[in-house]
């Protein structure tokens, strides 16, 4: 997820010789993760003193630590380096460089990490602005920054705007791999559910579940997940006789693949959700039996 600078500006191997130049040396092969972010953060303050904190070396020294920060779950000091970097890559590379992209980027992720989703959003919509203009809309970064906002749009209640971002992110979908566009339809379908369409929702389900029987197969613990919600959105919708159909079927399934331990929890989900189904149509002793 977070995407060093170095290989982006072109760096990779000058850093070190640099660092050397100004005092910083590599920590030894195999040190610890407080040792490499002490390293980083000896590094940082090098660049700074030396050069100047908006200087390309600083930048990518900040955006490294802020990343090293996230990675050990220090997410507070993270965003906040993340921060500082993109400040002073916008005064001193602007908008259009590769370097702000990605620390735009590693912000907006490190935002949804914490929950921030407003302020995901803002990242992300300026990290589409920005990609569509350079590399068009189908563009597999562009794509990702697409479902990114809408993902973040989802989480803030904004399900029309979600939706809209989402289906324009199906649509520009090509080349990609199909897990991607599974997690597209699965974001689309779980905002068409939130804004009441649950039709709609529905749909997508069924093409994830079709896929996902392709890649992976039926008794795969990925596919009955979503066997197992689109029976509850049957069931949701009113769909009665449906959600009993689909739930029965996954429940086979389920216990077909009772060897794997995650199925075997999901069992337990399905049969109850299958009863619940029973009892919706009227087939109480079928309900019963599953208690």
């Amino acid at each position: 997820m977070w995407r060093s600078l170095m290989r982006a500006s072109g760096l990779s191997g000058a850093t070190a010789r640099h660092g050397a130049e100004v005092g910083a040396r590599e920590p030894v092969a195999g040190g610890t993760p407080a040792g490499r972010a002490a390293w980083l953060e000896q590094t940082l303050r090098e660049y700074v003193e030396t050069l100047g904190p908006e200087h390309a070396r600083s930048i990518a020294a900040r955006n490294n630590l802020a990343s090293k920060y996230a990675e050990t779950g220090r997410r507070k000091a993270a965003i906040e380096q993340f921060e500082l970097a993109l400040a002073d890559s916008l005064s001193a590379l602007g908008e259009e460089h590769p370097q702000t992209d990605v620390i735009r980027e590693n912000l907006a992720w490190c935002y949804d990490d914490t929950g921030r989703f407003e302020d995901a959003a803002v990242q992300w919509e300026a990290l589409l602005q920005q990609r569509q203009w350079r590399l068009g809309a189908t563009a597999a970064d562009t794509v990702t920054a697409r479902a990114r906002l809408a993902a973040a749009y989802r989480r803030t209640g904004l399900f029309d705007a979600a939706i809209a971002h989402y289906e324009r992110a199906i649509e520009d979908f090509t080349g990609l791999p199909p897990e991607q566009l599974e997690h597209l339809r699965i974001g689309s379908a779980l905002a068409y559910r939130s804004a009441g369409r649950l039709d709609d929702a529905i749909q997508q389900f069924r093409m994830v579940l079709a896929q996902r029987q392709r890649r992976l197969g039926s008794r795969h613990h990925e596919t009955l997940v979503i066997h197992h919600q689109l029976g509850r959105l049957y069931l949701r919708s009113g769909h009665t006789n449906e959600a009993v159909e689909t739930l029965a079927r996954a429940y086979r399934t389920c216990l077909s693949a009772a060897g794997d331990h995650d199925v075997r929890v999901l069992t337990l989900k399905v049969r109850r959700d299958l009863a619940g189904a029973y009892r919706a149509a009227g087939r109480h002793r079928e309900a019963a039996a599953l208690h």
